[in-house]
């Protein structure tokens, strides 16, 4: 067998960036205003998917949540359909909650992915927003770090593709067993998520992995301090430099105004239910817009306005990388495949005219 190279991640330079699409398939509206069935929507997503995918954007991902507001729960099982309808795009998670998870399962199930994609699968590890996991599948709230911490490095060991020695005290020690199935010519390509502290950083260097940030508010450019900390402990940890990508919300439609038109209301409805789920304020039409603006956190216009917008990240943060989360509460499946459309086909020729001039 064939030595496994090192995983497709290297940066893409300073006059080009890689578009992809996060979801976490958030539960739109019927037209009496009931609630989609899960079941419904998850049929969606793979239209969406394959719209994408024939639109040329680089990956797709789905974020795994355990709500009645989201219906991705497993994203591999989503991912190995979405690889047999469609035949160039990444296929991802956006992200894997690997605390509340089996690292060796979930090195196995995106395995299988890869195969049947012919290897286009990467695995986004995290510890994500919510809690629900842990209660779920029976974990304590109390172990929240040392369970990442520990599953985190028991992932790392059965990626390398070598039989794993392992010990801790979240789950039995392993000596010498081997995982199966392995990828066929690549180690699995393996993103960590962070939200914004210097420790998630310094963890995701550690490994050597690409990092991807989190950046659902403020400003951007707040993040260039985090982004210049992993290339420098990068560096110290005497690793190759790897992608480094931004995750944000965002909703393109034919002009700015109908762009924000069709977003406002769902964003509304989506940040003052997760607000009242965690002690904020209530949102408006101020915060939105600021949010909006050149230097906020939602890529939200037409193709010009967030072209120009993912050029200033790119040239702000230096990131190779930029997902857009175009689903954003019962934002309808029409709209959200209409900004994919203009996602691939006005937005990103345009940001590479802007880069290559």
């Amino acid at each position: 067998m064939t030595e496994p190279s090192a995983a497709p991640t290297a940066p893409v330079g300073e006059d080009r960036i890689l578009l992809g699409l996060n979801t976490f398939g958030d539960i739109g509206a019927n037209p009496d205003g009931s609630p989609q069935p899960h079941a419904q929507v998850l049929r969606q997503l793979l239209e969406q998917a394959e719209l994408a995918d024939a639109v040329g954007l680089h990956a797709f991902g789905v974020g795994e949540h355990h709500r009645k507001d989201y219906a991705v729960s497993a994203p591999e099982v989503f991912l190995a359909a979405a690889a047999a309808r469609t035949s160039r795009i990444r296929l991802g998670s956006a992200v894997t909650v690997l605390s509340s998870d089996d690292p060796i399962r979930v090195f196995q199930r995106f395995a299988t992915v890869d195969a049947i994609s012919n290897g286009r699968a990467e695995v986004m590890l995290g510890r994500g927003s919510f809690i629900e996991s842990f209660p779920l599948f029976g974990l304590d709230l109390a172990d929240y770090e040392v369970l990442f911490e520990e599953k985190l490095e028991l992932f790392d060991k059965v990626r390398a593709q070598k039989p794993v020695h392992w010990e801790g005290r979240t789950r039995p020690a392993l000596h010498g067993l081997s995982v199966y199935p392995p990828l066929e010519h690549h180690l699995l390509p393996t993103w960590i998520g962070v939200g914004g502290t210097p420790e998630s950083v310094l963890r995701c260097a550690q490994y050597g992995y690409p990092i991807i940030f989190a950046i659902i508010g403020g400003q951007p450019r707040g993040f260039r301090p985090l982004a210049d900390l992993y290339r420098e402990a990068m560096g110290k940890y005497g690793h190759p430099m790897q992608q480094m990508a931004t995750h944000s919300p965002g909703h393109v439609a034919d002009t700015d105004e109908q762009a924000r038109e069709e977003l406002y209301p769902h964003w509304l409805a989506l940040r003052n239910r997760l607000g009242a789920e965690r002690g904020w304020g209530p949102a408006g039409r101020g915060e939105f817009d600021a949010l909006c603006s050149a230097e906020g956190a939602l890529y939200v216009g037409s193709p010009e306005t967030v072209a120009q917008k993912i050029v200033r990240l790119k040239r702000n943060l230096g990131v190779d990388r930029f997902d857009l989360k175009y689903s954003n509460g019962p934002l309808p499946h029409s709209a959200m495949m209409r900004s994919i459309e203009l996602m691939g086909t006005a937005v990103a020729p345009r940001v590479a005219e802007l880069l290559a001039g």
